[in-house]
C-alpha cells in the first residue's frame, strides 16, 4: 500500500461548478493525507440533489432521481451507524437530516411523474416502506442494539427504490437510460459498502456484512468498466470517470482497514465514501443530460 501514489486524494465539489475542485492534502495526516474536518467533501456532497430540477423533467431525470433514492436509503443507514460509532458526528447528523428531506421530496416527484399504473404502485409501496424506515431513523437514538433492525428496514426501501429505477429505465427504452441507471447505482454501492463497513466494525452480523462488501466491490468495479467503455461517454464523462478511479483507490484502502478499525479508520471511511459519492453523482447527472 505504501507504493501507491498519494497525490490529490480528496476533492471538494463546489455547488454549481463545472467540476470538482481539488483539495490539497495535509501531508502530516497519515496514509490518506486527511484532516479530520476541513478536507471533508461532505459539505458539498450533503447537498446532493439540492441544485436539481424542482420537478422531474424527462425520463432520464426520472431514472437519475429514482436511482438517487437507492443511494439515499444506504446513505441514511451509513450516517446513522456512523453516529453509533460517534464518527464524524458533526457531519453525519446533517447528512442524515438532509438525506431524509431529499428522499421525501423526490418520492413526491417520482410518484407524481409515474407514467404507468405499475410504476405508481411501486411508489405507493415505497412510500409505506419509507414511512417505517423514517420512523426508525428519527424515533430511535442511534445504538448498536437497533442496528440489525435498521439494516432489515433499509433493505426493503432499497429493493423498492431499485424496482422503481428499473421500471423507469424500461419506460425510457433507450441505451442511455441504462447508463444513467448503472452510473446512479454506483452512488448506492459507495454508500452500501460504507454502511456494511460500519455494521461489521460494530460486530453486527460481521460475516454477512463482509460478504456484502465483497459483492458490492465486485459489482462496482464491473460497472466502472462498463461506463468507461460506453460509446455514449463524452470527454467530460471520461474525465469524471478518471477522477472516480482516483477516489476509488483511497476508498478501497479505507475498506481494507475493516479489522480492528481505529477511530481514524472509521473517519477515513466516512470521508472517502462521501468523496466517491460526489463524483459518481456528477457522472450520473452528465449521463442524464445526454439526449441520445
Amino acid at each position: 500500500m505504501g507504493t501507491r501514489r498519494r497525490a490529490r486524494p480528496l476533492v471538494r465539489v463546489r455547488q454549481g461548478a463545472r467540476g470538482p475542485a481539488p483539495v490539497h492534502p495535509d501531508p502530516g495526516r497519515g496514509s490518506f493525507g486527511m484532516k479530520r474536518r476541513g478536507l471533508i467533501v461532505i459539505a458539498a456532497a450533503s447537498g446532493l440533489g439540492v441544485g436539481a430540477r424542482a420537478q422531474v423533467s424527462d425520463l432520464n431525470d426520472a431514472i437519475n432521481k429514482a436511482g438517487r433514492q437507492r443511494m439515499l436509503s444506504q446513505r441514511m443507514a451509513k450516517a446513522w451507524l456512523a453516529l453509533v460509532h460517534r464518527t464524524e458526528s458533526s457531519a453525519a447528523q446533517p447528512i442524515l437530516d438532509r438525506s431524509m428531506a431529499l428522499f421525501d421530496r423526490q418520492l413526491v416527484e417520482l410518484k407524481a411523474y409515474a407514467p404507468s399504473a405499475d410504476i405508481r404502485k411501486t411508489y405507493g409501496e415505497l412510500e409505506a416502506a419509507w414511512s417505517e424506515y423514517k420512523s426508525l431513523l428519527v424515533g430511535t437514538r442511534p445504538n448498536r442494539d437497533s442496528a440489525a433492525l435498521l439494516l432489515r428496514t433499509d433493505a426493503r426501501v432499497l429493493a423498492l427504490a431499485h424496482q422503481g429505477t428499473v421500471q423507469y429505465e424500461a419506460a425510457s427504452g433507450k441505451p442511455v437510460g441504462k447508463l444513467v441507471n448503472v452510473a446512479g447505482r454506483q452512488r448506492m454501492l459507495s454508500q452500501r459498502m460504507a454502511k456494511f463497513y460500519y455494521a461489521a466494525t460494530l460486530k453486527v452480523d460481521s460475516t454477512q456484512a463482509s460478504a456484502e462488501i465483497a459483492r458490492a466491490r465486485s459489482e462496482f468495479l464491473a460497472a466502472m468498466e462498463l461506463l468507461r467503455n460506453a460509446p455514449e461517454a463524452t470527454n467530460s464523462i471520461r474525465t469524471q470517470l478518471e477522477l472516480a478511479d482516483h477516489q476509488w483507490l483511497f476508498y478501497d484502502m479505507a475498506l481494507k482497514e475493516i479489522n480492528g478499525a481505529s477511530p481514524k479508520a472509521l473517519s477515513d471511511m466516512f470521508i472517502t465514501s462521501e468523496n466517491l459519492l460526489a463524483v459518481m453523482d456528477r457522472i450520473t447527472g452528465l449521463y442524464a443530460d445526454l439526449k441520445t
